[in-house]
């Protein structure tokens, strides 16, 4: 019989931020029903999780495994049999017993197996598929065991160790309870709904109507995803004309602490718009995991919406008690606001001597001195209003000793931006501040000028410069100081923003710029390595093969501006007919030097004796000045485009001269003729990286 098949652990109440992962329980539960070859046909195992429960709805599950046939492997034919083809007693008697049944069925149940190393036999026998009775619960408790959980907890006297203490669990095959004991629950038809709402306890009659009757009678929605898009709904349909800056880590979270979720409206005073919207929303969204409401310009209005656990007629005392929680949380707020306007931002940055940054690289202070004088040597470098540059840099780390961002650290920067603007610097400078930060995660926006700019670069380059120089290098997964993160935003201000600066000078900058602790000599070259790396892993994303980026950053660039345009000309020259060609004789040549020991010296166009010799001297003399013009205004697409024209010569100069000849002055000249050639052919890529 085959039936749809329902397990339930009903739980207290589960950790909401990882709700969501919970609904792998399913999918762990249906890999190990197929493995058991209890699964009759591959169905869609449905996945459905509350803050009290983890449960899973699994189709067609059969009552017990198919019968089969089996095998067990043997002694060789030569070994069971004598010179008569009688059998050896001793050995088939041996064999018998491993398989545990008497001689006479054995060598009625033998199978010959025809194999180049020696046949041998092997006892085929029937077996009678087992029970899911049987095998359920070693399956749910291996699905169970398998839900991520940083850490687990025991409850009562038992030893059972799970997220949360378990209340409850139903196993059901459809209308069939299977008996069975896990995490110190026996198991049974009987769920909970709500715990307000609902009637209590619920008998389920059959594993498919259990969605509905919790619906129905217990007030419980039990799909993670059903829930959400019902909030999602009755939020946009609450706040009207009004705009919602969804935030989904906060949908994922509310949807995670509802069972039967009710939208509700509050306001608040329009006395707190004074403060800044986003220390207002980050408490309504953090704090009170509340949805704050926008106009159509974008600016933030005196009403909210909730998501509430209790759906009834008259909410109003839901509504007042959260107001009254929010009026109490945004007072703090403008509190904190009003306080810190009070003192200047370049009055605190003296105090941040008493802000460790890290025990070996000194204070906050000691790091916004070295990025002042960093951000002023990459402003001069860009043309930048070095003054401004330097005033950012000189009070960017000041907020962190605010009220507000110590209440709130994530307005970090933000903060500093409306401080320096209620103090009258100049309006650059202010969206430095908060912007240097930037970008903090992928597809995050650049800063948008290039003071800013010039505070982020300097800003990234100063942590890696200093986290490589006291050896907290990224290992693996870790990165405690997310410094794979600075160095893609160090890539893409470069990148991005096509700022015309080498990338290993800024480096050796910043690191003159450390006491011995965090500036030892290597260290410039060690994270130029590692900026390599993540280079490839930012070009990869953009879609370039394995090849066309190979060929690029095997140069190891400096200029991380020119690199796009680099590898963009390469996938360009893919395309001509003489690329493939090139590739390989490029790859050829360098092979050739270095068996050779390298062809140093200029070629001699006296000692040049074939006319192939001549014509490959002649093209290379003709084009070189044409292509290393292209390369220096960064016309690389031109510059592969002109060197297409040396696939002839080559080509024909391989077939009729023998480069390694015996006359060692021939030998040296035409070796110094491949390394000129290598080198211009080499000017935007390391062609040979293409070749197949």
């Amino acid at each position: 019989m085959e039936a749809t098949l329902l397990i339930e652990l009903l739980t207290e109440e589960l950790p909401p931020k990882i709700l969501r992962r919970f609904e792998g329980f399913a999918d762990f539960l249906a890999a190990g029903l197929q493995e058991a070859n209890l699964l009759a046909a591959p169905g869609t195992p449905r996945a459905l999780v509350t803050p009290r429960r983890i449960a899973a709805l699994i189709p067609g599950v059969r009552q017990r495994q198919p019968d089969g046939w089996e095998q067990i492997k043997g002694p060789s034919c030569a070994a069971l049999y004598d010179g008569q083809g009688r059998p050896v007693e001793k050995v088939a008697g041996g064999f018998a017993k491993k398989c545990g049944v008497a001689l006479e069925a054995l060598l009625q149940n033998l199978l010959v197996v025809r194999d180049p190393k020696g046949d041998y036999v092997c006892y085929r026998y029937e077996k009678r598929g087992e029970s899911l009775d049987a095998l359920l619960p070693g399956i749910v408790a291996a699905a169970a065991s398998r839900l991520p959980a940083q850490k687990t907890m025991r409850w009562g006297d038992g030893e059972a160790q799970f997220v949360r203490p378990v209340r409850g669990l139903v196993m059901l095959h459809g209308k069939r309870v299977i008996a069975g004991q896990i995490l110190a629950q026996m198991s049974g038809n009987v769920t909970r709904g709500h715990r307000f709402l609902g009637k209590g306890r619920l008998t389920l009659s059959a594993a498919d109507g259990y969605e509905a009757t919790l619906e129905s009678e217990g007030f419980v929605i039990p799909s993670f995803s059903a829930r959400q898009e019902r909030i999602r709904r009755d939020l946009e349909q609450a706040a009207g004309a009004a705009r919602i800056p969804w935030d989904e880590a906060l949908l994922d979270e509310v949807t995670a602490l509802v069972e039967y979720p009710a939208v509700y409206a509050g306001t608040f005073s329009p006395a707190f718009l004074v403060v800044p919207q986003e220390c207002l929303m980050l408490s309504m969204q953090h704090h009170q995991r509340y949805f704050p409401l926008l106009d159509a310009d974008g600016k933030l209005l005196p009403r909210f919406l909730m998501v509430s656990n209790m759906a009834i007629e008259n909410p109003v005392n839901i509504v007042q008690g959260n107001e009254r929680v929010l009026r109490a949380r945004l007072s703090d707020a403008k509190f904190f606001y009003d306080q810190d306007r009070k003192t200047r931002l370049e009055q605190r940055v003296p105090r941040l001597a008493a802000v460790v940054y890290h025990n070996r690289l000194g204070s906050q202070l000691d790091r916004v001195e070295r990025i002042v004088k960093l951000s002023g040597i990459i402003a001069q470098r860009l043309g930048v209003a070095t003054e401004r540059a330097e005033r950012a840099a000189y009070l960017c780390k000041a907020d962190l000793l605010t009220d507000m961002v110590g209440e709130f650290p994530e307005l970090q920067g933000i903060m500093g931006r409306y401080y320096a603007l209620h103090e009258g610097e100049p309006e650059q400078v202010a969206w430095a501040i908060e912007e240097h930060y930037r970008p903090r995660f992928a597809n995050d926006g650049l800063p948008r000028d290039n003071v800013g700019v010039c505070l982020a670069l300097a800003d990234k380059l100063d942590t890696l410069v200093g986290m490589f120089g006291i050896g907290l290098v990224p290992t693996g997964d870790k990165d405690p100081f997310a410094l794979r993160r600075h160095g893609l935003g160090v890539l893409r201000l470069l990148a991005e923003r096509g700022l015309p600066l080498d990338i290993l000078e800024m480096l050796e900058c910043s690191r003159a710029l450390f006491r011995a602790e965090g500036g030892r000599e290597s260290v410039a070259l060690d994270v130029y390595g590692f900026l390599l790396e993540r280079l490839k892993g930012y070009l990869k994303d953009k879609g370039f093969t394995i090849e066309e980026i190979e060929a690029v950053v095997s140069q190891r660039p400096v200029r991380i501006d020119r690199v796009l345009r680099r590898i963009e000309a390469v996938r360009v020259f893919r395309g001509l007919p003489e690329a493939e060609s090139l590739a390989a004789a490029d790859k050829r040549i360098r092979n050739i030097l270095r068996k050779a020991g390298g062809g140093d010296g200029a070629p001699s166009a006296t000692l040049l004796e074939h006319a192939a010799e001549r014509a490959l001297f002649d093209v290379l003399v003709r084009l070189e000045p044409e292509v290393l013009a292209q390369v220096e205004e960064a016309g690389y697409e031109q510059a592969l485009k002109l060197l297409a024209a040396v696939k002839g010569p080559v080509d024909r100069f391989f077939d009729e001269v023998l480069v390694m000849c015996e006359e060692p002055l021939l030998r040296a000249n035409r070796l110094a003729l491949l390394s000129r050639l290598s080198r211009l052919v080499n000017q935007v890529a390391d062609l040979s990286k293409l070749a197949a």
